[in-house]
């Protein structure tokens, strides 16, 4: 399945507490079990007014279903289509 990087406008997302992600990350894991198997987070980049998630999807279109249903914003999505890292250097 591809992987995708989705970004997200959120407003104070550096300030949010440990309580206010968990629920988030709760309501979101929720949505996702409804869902099936066809869209899994992998993990997500909280910076100062964004948060940056890193999702396997069958398409573009499971991602925004998520979004809605979660009540969550994904103001930009991307289809990654390589990784690299250090060691692609050498």
């Amino acid at each position: 399945m591809p992987k995708y990087i989705i970004e997200r406008d959120i407003p104070g997302a550096g300030q949010l507490t440990q309580a206010e992600l968990q629920s988030i990350s709760q309501n979101s894991c929720g949505v996702l079990r409804d869902m099936g198997p066809r869209i899994q987070w992998l993990q997500s980049y909280v910076t100062g007014d964004k948060v940056y998630c890193i999702y396997i999807a069958d398409n573009e279109q499971a991602i925004r279903e998520h979004a809605e249903q979660g009540g969550f914003p994904a103001n930009r999505i991307e289809q990654i289509t390589t990784i690299i890292d250090p060691t692609t250097g050498d």
